[in-house]
Order: structure tokens, then sequence, then C-alpha cells
């Protein structure tokens, strides 16, 4: 989740954060009864909540953040092999089978078997070699 999907979240209330849980904790203790205070259980009980809350949130940032560096080469490099459907020059469209994958500066190319060099961006379909 992204800084943007987490505002978007919170501005419907549907979901709350480790801030707002500690928050509500700290309410509660702040209003609890002097003379029947809260059991230990129970506050442990929910102090380990608010740790697991804490620990998944981490987890889903540095996940989005690991999915945010993944190198499109990856994926690139399983259409090797592949038959693809390319925009041609004349926008016509065309189909051959993806032979290597380079990159210069940032900038992929597909190597095909008909010897053009196409962007992934001009690939409209990626299937099976047809035999």
């Amino acid at each position: 989740m992204n800084a943007s999907s987490t505002k978007t979240a919170k501005s419907k209330g549907s979901d709350l954060g480790k801030d707002d849980f500690l928050k509500l904790l700290v309410t509660q203790l702040q209003h609890q009864d002097p003379l029947n205070p809260m059991e230990d259980r129970e506050f442990i009980a929910q102090m380990a909540t608010f740790s697991s809350l804490e620990q998944m949130t981490n987890l889903n940032s540095t996940m989005s953040t690991f999915v945010g560096l993944q190198d499109p080469m990856s994926m690139y490099v399983s259409w090797i092999g592949k038959e693809v459907t390319y925009e041609g020059d004349n926008h016509e469209e065309k189909t051959a089978l993806v032979k290597s994958v380079k990159s210069s500066d940032g900038q992929y190319k597909l190597v095909l078997d008909n010897g053009n060099e196409v962007s992934p961006w001009n690939v409209t379909a990626v299937g099976e070699a047809s035999k």
C-alpha cells in the first residue's frame, strides 16, 4: 500500500492505523475506573495486538518498496521463446518470436527472430509460440 492509498483508506474511515490504535488504548487507560482497573491479561493482549499491527504495517511498507524496485527485465526475459504481436513501423500488426532482451540507458528492447528490435510498449500480445 503506498502513501496515496493509505490516505484514501483513512479518509474513508474504514482502516485504523497503528497511531489510531495507540490513541484508542491511551484514551481507554485515561478513562478507566481507578477502583476497577483493566486486568493485566487484557492490557497484555491489547499490547500484543498493537505490536502485531505495527509489524504488519512495517512488512507492508517493506513489500511495497520491494515491488516498486523490481526490474522489468525479469518480466521481459520471461518472454524469450514466446510469440509476441506488436505494432510495426507502419502501424501494421506483426508477429515474431522473442530471441533475447537488451537494455540500454533504462530502455528495453526485445530482439526478435525476424531481425527487428521492438520496445515492449509496442507489444499488444504475448503467447506460446505457434508450431
